[in-house]
């Protein structure tokens, strides 16, 4: 069995896809760990960004563990449970309230993708490697794993992903939108932090309202009077009043999620 490891440095919080011996492959218990591990992160006010990563460099994650799907997902019964468990994991992604970036080394595949997929940032290094070749192993992707996906990228690329199972190289998912950079090997762990860092000099809840607002303007009704003026709930911060004053007073601000 693999796990989640977590490590908190400051404001920033690492989540680990560690599975040895199986290129990070996520089994059913790493699934569950991500979703509790995520819902527990986005409720701590300490955090202000979430970097995931695989374990090692040869991958973020290579899909699912496939040796598992025999006996956890052989009826329609565990089909359901065991990607009702998956679709939950990344819903907790995509809701977490903190920013959160994909690290990505080497191969990202299946359900390593649908991960990045939900992530807000994907960063990766020239040799990482992305696709979902199921259609190889007669099985597909559930429509609650796709969402994700299809709202990153489209539906003329996920087609491509799924209908032809290429694997696509690092500059073809940048030019594709499934990244949102690319950089060299060497230099995609720095850089993965340093954009959490950035991240951390922004006023925390901007960041979560952020996400908020993107999230509800992609599904296309039109904002409410009441919608219109939550959006500017920032007004009775302390944050707001501090971004403000150090503006006017020539310095870097101090925020405090509140």
């Amino acid at each position: 069995m693999g796990d989640i490891n977590l490590a908190i440095d400051g404001e920033i919080a690492t989540l680990t896809l560690n599975n040895p011996g199986k290129l990070n492959a996520i089994d059913l218990s790493m699934w569950q760990s991500l979703s509790r591990q995520m819902n527990e992160l986005g409720s701590s006010s300490d955090i202000r960004s979430i970097v995931i990563r695989g374990a090692g460099t040869a991958a973020f994650a290579a899909g699912g563990d496939l040796e598992e799907f025999v006996s956890a997902r052989a009826t329609l019964e565990q089909a359901l449970r065991y990607h009702g468990e998956v679709a939950a994991a990344l819903t907790a992604i995509a809701d977490c309230p903190h920013p959160t970036i994909a690290l990505i080394q080497g191969a990202c595949i299946g359900g390593g993708l649908e991960i990045a997929g939900a992530c807000d940032l994907r960063i990766a290094g020239e040799s990482a490697r992305f696709g979902a070749p199921i259609n190889k192993l007669g099985f597909s992707m559930y429509p609650g794993e796709m969402e994700g996906l299809l709202r990153l990228a489209g539906p003329a690329v996920l087609k491509e992903i799924l209908l032809e199972g290429r694997i696509l190289n690092a500059r073809e998912a940048y030019e594709k939108g499934l990244l949102t950079r690319v950089v060299a090997d060497e230099q995609v762990t720095d850089e993965a932090y340093a954009t959490a860092r950035r991240i951390g000099h922004g006023a925390p809840l901007v960041a979560g309202w952020h996400k908020q607002w993107i999230r509800r303007l992609l599904d296309g009704r039109p904002l409410s009077d009441e919608e219109k003026a939550a959006s500017f709930a920032f007004l009775d911060t302390e944050d707001y009043r501090e971004g403000l004053a150090a503006f006017l007073e020539k310095r870097k601000p101090v925020f405090k999620a509140r």
